[in-house]
């Protein structure tokens, strides 16, 4: 039965290897495990604020410090999984952010919530790069797009999974309870392990560069050819993590605040509920964008996507009614997020393999760190003006990453060097 509608509706899968479904299996759940210990934080950061007593600057700072560690940890984690290895990389970076999600759960303090932050954001910045690589590197061009959707619509499963935690957990063993979910994605190291292997045209790069006794040059990414592109991916890339960060880091809290805090009043259950239909549009639009980008080329498809966000944000920011909320909010997720299954495949394609993921680490984390006050922007924006004020600087954002897109170049079809 399954086997006949793989062959009906999915004929491409028929060409997918057992090595290159175990690569995508072991990078999409890394990445559906960092979203869910990630955002477990902006689930129950309400809670956090009260708990603390901290100001939304405050919370929205302890967001920010994560996303700076998360760029320093995709930076390292880049160069590494180009020097050590796709596979190893990944399993160090899991094992960070798994362990420290978790010691948050410990924290008597701003101060100790703050470091764990840090430390957890080494290995969520990480994950990415060295999933993406993984997964470019053993997929075949013509279905490159669909597999970096794949990889990157678990991100959308696992926010929903945190929402889903929140609304068990919260209520019986309050925002603690909810932290020390996050040791739980360690346990994937060990089927990582025994399981997935280094691409081969990473072996084969690594052996030539050791038989030649030379080193890997990272830099080469900022020289001729390639610095056009990568400061256009950088700033695009930092345009869509801005918007994003700002906008999804807030809306459980504009969801769940009181009015008189400017948000909606909305329960815990109520407010996971909402959240997880969310997750339904941002898990279509992730695997949409890899199927149309497949089609009709990366390019396009980045530009019509981020319009559409920068437009549904301005519409869902002034809406009142829960039902209409609960209607656009899939439709702002599918849109607002589902242009990040764009970015692995292009960056795969623009740098070569010996610098594969260390380029896609630095581009895709310079562009995060850049991005990183986004939180704190919001939050100190939406003191003075309120959030659905604040959340128009996110537009802006949206519409900023589109006009960059436009110097891409496009590489629907490139066969890897």
């Amino acid at each position: 039965m399954i086997n006949t509608i793989k062959e009906r509706f999915f004929p491409w899968y028929k060409e997918i290897t057992g090595m290159q479904k175990r690569a995508l299996l072991s990078a999409s759940m890394g990445w559906m495990l960092d979203s869910m210990d990630i955002m477990i934080y902006s689930m129950i950061l309400a809670h956090l604020m009260k708990h603390f007593n901290m100001e939304k600057e405050t919370a929205g700072l302890l967001t920010s410090l994560t996303l700076i560690s998360s760029a320093i940890g995709g930076i390292v984690f880049g160069i590494l999984a180009d020097r050590i290895g796709r596979v190893k990389a990944l399993m160090g970076s899991i094992l960070i952010y798994s362990v420290f999600t978790g010691a948050c759960g410990f924290s008597s303090s701003i101060f100790q919530l703050a470091i764990f932050r840090v430390l957890l954001g080494l290995g969520m910045g990480g994950e990415w790069a060295t999933g993406a690589a993984l997964v470019a590197e053993t997929w075949p061009s013509q279905h490159r797009g669909k597999a970096m959707g794949i990889m990157q619509s678990s991100w959308a499963v696992g926010y929903a999974l945190a929402a889903f935690i929140t609304a068990i957990t919260l209520p019986y063993f309050g925002w603690r309870g909810v932290f020390f979910a996050g040791f739980l994605p360690a346990l994937l190291t060990f089927w990582i392990r025994r399981h997935v292997e280094d691409p081969e045209i990473w072996k084969a790069t690594a052996k030539k560069v050791k038989e030649k006794e030379t080193s890997i040059k990272t830099r080469i990414i900022f020289q001729k050819p390639y610095f056009k592109n990568t400061i256009t991916v950088t700033l695009m890339n930092m345009g869509t993590m801005f918007a994003w960060w700002g906008l999804f880091t807030w809306i459980p809290s504009f969801l769940s605040l009181p009015p008189a805090e400017g948000g909606l009043g909305m329960n815990v259950f109520k407010t996971s509920t909402w959240i997880i239909t969310m997750q339904v549009g941002m898990w279509f639009g992730y695997i949409t964008f890899g199927f149309i980008c497949d089609k009709i080329g990366r390019k396009i498809t980045y530009i019509v996507f981020l319009f559409t966000a920068a437009f549904l944000v301005m519409i869902y920011s002034q809406l009142k009614n829960e039902m209409v909320l609960l209607f656009i909010g899939p439709f702002l997720a599918f849109f607002g997020t589902g242009y990040f299954s764009g970015f692995g495949a292009i960056t795969a394609e623009i740098f070569p393999t010996q610098i594969r993921a260390s380029a896609q680490g630095l581009t895709y984390n310079i562009g995060r760190g850049l991005s990183a006050f986004a939180p704190l922007f919001i939050g100190s924006l939406a003191k003075v003006h309120g959030l659905r004020f604040a959340f128009y600087l996110t537009a802006f954002f949206f519409l900023f990453s589109a006009g960059t897109a436009f110097f891409l170049p496009e590489t629907k079809g490139k066969t890897l060097e």
